[in-house]
């Protein structure tokens, strides 16, 4: 256990770190439009917010533990064979440690105004709520299908490849695009870590078990969907656009093969004659 956590121990560490500001910035961004009602703040500023911030998370822990930042990522990973199994409830429990220190920042400095806000009260659903600028309480939906297919189109080696370096840049640009198209209803809670580090803090922090319980229990949802999500996403990309690559591929690779072996036998026939 002790060799294997050495192993692991600065992919998990890493990816703590670049949690974090993700969900700060993000979280501070909403802050900002609610708390000051709506006069710092847009909801295009939330989205370049979040799309900026995964792309700085990225750049942070890409070298090292690839920069999943997603629980939801990291368990498409390892359907596909990339990760092993067992890092992916290190990595969960990391990426939501990482996420419940960047609400617990974004708390921290606006404290006062969240106090301000809901009359000294700290409110989970209503008029002067400020649950919802750590966590999700919406509708239903599965718009990690989505960041998933886009993000496997990213990093597949064998479509067109993003130049080394601008794969963070192009990750946080989807998010963007994602959250410009898909979050009016529920502000696309595609990352389980981001919502439920957060949501475990304000519960820690004063607003109490209501956010868990507040909508039938809603919290389940964007822990739960964005895996079903991640399965829809891996299942979409390879069916219409993976397995087709691969066997473009391979067929590539076949003709490569007789090629090399024709020329073989042209040098080796021409050895001979001399």
């Amino acid at each position: 256990m002790s060799s294997s956590w050495e192993k692991n121990k600065n992919f998990i560490i890493k990816d703590l770190k670049a949690e974090a500001p993700p969900s700060m910035f993000g979280c501070g961004a909403v802050a900002q439009l609610v708390l000051s009602r709506g006069s710092h703040g847009t909801f295009l500023s939330v989205n370049f917010a979040f799309g900026l911030a995964a792309t700085l998370g990225i750049l942070v822990s890409g070298q090292v533990s690839g920069g999943h930042l997603n629980p939801a990522v990291t368990f498409t990973l390892c359907l596909l064979g990339r990760e092993p199994w067992r890092k992916f409830p290190l990595f969960f429990f990391f990426q939501t440690l990482g996420a419940f220190l960047g609400a617990s920042i974004v708390f921290g400095m606006y404290s006062d105004a969240l106090w301000d806000f809901g009359h000294g009260k700290l409110i989970v659903i209503g008029k002067n709520a400020t649950a919802g600028i750590f966590a999700t309480y919406p509708s239903k939906h599965l718009t990690l299908a989505a960041l998933i297919v886009c993000i496997l189109a990213i990093v597949d080696p064998h479509n067109n490849s993003v130049p080394r370096g601008l794969e963070a840049f192009t990750v946080g640009f989807v998010v963007l695009v994602i959250g410009l198209s898909m979050g009016f209803n529920s502000g696309y809670a595609v990352n389980p870590a981001r919502d439920l580090g957060p949501r475990i803090f304000t519960a820690l922090a004063g607003w109490g078990a209501e956010v868990f319980i507040a909508n039938t229990y809603w919290f389940f949802v964007p822990i739960c969907a964005p895996f079903l999500g991640a399965v829809v996403g891996v299942l979409m990309y390879q069916l219409m656009i993976g397995h087709h690559l691969e066997g473009d591929v391979q067929e590539k690779q076949k003709e490569e093969a007789v090629e090399r072996l024709r020329l073989s036998n042209i040098t080796t026939n021409e050895d001979e004659g001399a």
